[in-house]
């Protein structure tokens, strides 16, 4: 029987008419597009503690609390900003197209490329974290974290490939799972000690220093506990994602994610003030205030896998958004037209499995530890974010259009806080990391103008005007000339031969000689043979194939002038396994790849099928 192992993994083709179908409605959309700012709240607060804790001890806490505020703060600045980049850019594409629409090319690739090293980074740290929330319950799987973590991005890429629909039914449950028990847990944690009057007991000792909070320390945690807001702008670049009304749907997306978002790194922070949660590279501080509010009940660990499980539903979101950023990059030619290619579940396959790659080999990399990928977490993200305000502003500026004051000053505060908050990020993480964001960005972007100078000198070259014309060709005055390179006599150069011989009388064969004892033995061979054709030999010192074949064609020696047609026809081997390609052809490759340079050749390839 024969088993198709990619229809079991993704599912059969879908026809392209089906692409309605695959929209997801606000119910769906929001774990889909939200997943990345809900999961977040469950690390945050613990970056925020990881700078605080160590220098002032027990007065973290209150402080914590204070850099929660100002986040979400930041968060609801940054919700009303993107409500009115929903309103005027329903096509999506986010800090992407505001930028290059209203600042220029160059904003606009600086913002892609900030968003797609953001993206990457969003599945990195988010099955990192979800590893950490596995082993925190299961402590011996530790030594397998980084075996994990790439298991557990494949099985994203595998979902997300299967497409928009059952992607969203099978990373959406998760996510509202996680949202119900974490809120519960919130609930009854205030409640266990306002009302049930108990005293927490920390799980781990709090260093014992009375350092003083100053402002660069604040500042530092602050800028840690922003990656609470990656994922914030998914929905505006997810647009064309939702069903119509799209934007109306996306608007109630990203409202609702903002209550949520305060609802729950709101309520975790304030948890984590309650009962003294302290970080460590063993067990998450939500790992820990569960344990103080459910003890090893079976609640606790539902915490913990509704937490593993979110962590990595996160990535779910840079799955969604990412590849329709390339598809669109692609679209204007920064980016290789395959990323605008719908693959057979309607998805652009290409970007998924791209994602997939780069995901994996920071991991690798980074040895699945989330901390040491924090430090290049959220510049990136604040980078867009600051170059799609900026850009909105002056939108608004620029068109004046009924009600533009107060939505400009929206927009002008968001860059400002925006900004302020990249520099903050910029300085306090440059030398734990933040620093390799800063060469990739402009590399990125040198790579993509680039691809675009490439796909423009294409089109230049190709484009026909409209006084170009097919030229008259006299089929009788022209002359047909075939070379046929032979290297040894065998069934596949005789196909090739035959194939030759059905286009045209005027065939050369052509050999290129590099040992004298297996030409003789090769001339000896093909007049015994008794076809009648004759062989050209050209001897070749430096053992170079092609470079022989190209001046014999260009030579005065053969006899084909600049407007008749020359066609090297090439055997070639086809087996049927996939390691047999590295075996064989290669000659053949490289012939090829030089021959295509010439204008006036043309290439067939005749394939010999080798059986198994």
């Amino acid at each position: 029987m024969n088993i198709n192992l990619s229809k079991i993994l993704i599912g059969k083709s879908l026809r392209t008419d089906e692409l309605k179908d695959e929209k997801f409605n606000v119910f769906w959309g929001l774990p889909i597009l939200s997943s990345d700012a809900i999961s977040s709240v469950a690390y945050a607060g613990e970056e925020i503690l990881w700078v605080l804790v160590p220098i002032i001890g027990l007065l973290s806490y209150k402080y914590m609390f204070y850099a929660a505020l100002c986040i979400v703060f930041l968060m609801f600045l940054l919700v009303f900003s993107y409500r009115q980049t929903i309103d005027s850019y329903p096509d999506g594409g986010g800090s992407y197209i505001v930028a290059k629409d209203n600042l220029g090319t160059i904003p606009g690739l600086v913002a892609g490329s900030a968003l797609s090293i953001d993206y990457v980074l969003t599945v990195a740290v988010s099955t990192c974290a979800g590893t950490a929330a596995i082993t925190s319950a299961i402590p011996s799987l530790l030594v397998h974290k980084v075996f994990i973590t790439v298991a557990l991005i494949i099985i994203m890429t595998l979902g997300n490939l299967r497409g928009i629909r059952e992607s969203s039914k099978i990373f959406g449950i998760p996510t509202y799972l996680f949202m119900i028990s974490v809120i519960g847990m919130i609930v009854f944690g205030i409640i266990k000690v306002h009302i049930l009057g108990y005293t927490p007991k920390p799980s781990y000792t709090i260093p014992n220093v009375s350092g003083d909070i100053t402002l660069f320390l604040f500042l530092r945690a602050f800028a840690s506990g922003c990656t609470a807001l990656t994922g914030v702008e998914a929905v505006s670049n997810g647009i064309p994602s939702f069903k119509e009304p799209s934007q109306k749907n996306a608007k109630i997306v990203l409202e609702l994610l903002a209550l949520v978002i305060l609802m729950i790194f709101g309520g975790i922070s304030y948890l984590a003030t309650l009962y003294h949660a302290v970080p460590n590279l063993e067990v998450t501080v939500v790992a820990q205030i569960a344990y103080q509010v459910f003890g090893t009940s079976i609640f606790f660990y539902v915490i913990q896998i509704t937490t593993a499980v979110i962590l990595i539903m996160a990535a779910n979101t840079a799955f969604a958004g990412l590849p329709l950023l390339l598809a669109l990059m692609a679209k204007d030619k920064f980016m290789p037209r395959q990323f605008n290619k719908r693959g057979k579940r309607l998805g652009f396959s290409n970007g998924i499995i791209t994602l997939s790659l780069f995901a994996c080999l920071l991991v690798i990399a980074f040895r699945a530890d989330t901390h040491l990928l924090m430090p290049l977490y959220a510049v990136g993200v604040f980078i867009s974010f600051t170059l799609s305000q900026a850009g909105m502003f002056t939108r608004w500026v620029k068109s004046k259009k009924r009600g533009w004051r107060h939505k400009a000053f929206i927009n002008g505060l968001g860059c400002l806080v925006s900004f302020v908050t990249v520099i903050i990020i910029g300085v306090t993480k440059f030398l734990h990391g933040a620093w390799i964001v800063c060469i990739l960005v402009p590399l990125i972007v040198r790579i993509m103008l680039k691809i675009n100078k490439h796909y423009s000198i294409v089109a230049e070259q190709l484009r026909l005007s409209i006084y170009e014309k097919p030229k008259h060709i006299d089929l009788a005055e022209q002359k047909r000339y075939v070379i046929v390179p032979i290297d040894t006599l065998n069934k596949s150069f005789l196909k090739a031969l035959n194939y030759a011989r059905t286009i045209s009388n005027n065939i050369i064969l052509f050999h290129v000689s590099v040992d004298d004892v297996a030409t003789a033995k090769l001339l000896k061979k093909w007049d015994e043979y008794g076809v009648g054709i004759p062989i050209v030999v050209k001897k070749s010192p430096y053992r170079n194939i092609v470079t022989p074949l190209v001046k014999f064609i260009e030579s005065e020696e053969y006899a084909a002038g600049p407007m008749d047609t020359v066609t090297v026809v090439m055997p070639q081997f086809v087996v049927e396994n996939w390691w047999g390609n590295i075996l064989h052809n290669q000659t053949s490759l490289f012939t090829r790849t030089m021959l295509l340079k010439e204008r006036n050749i043309a290439i067939v390839t005749v394939p010999y099928i080798i059986e198994e």
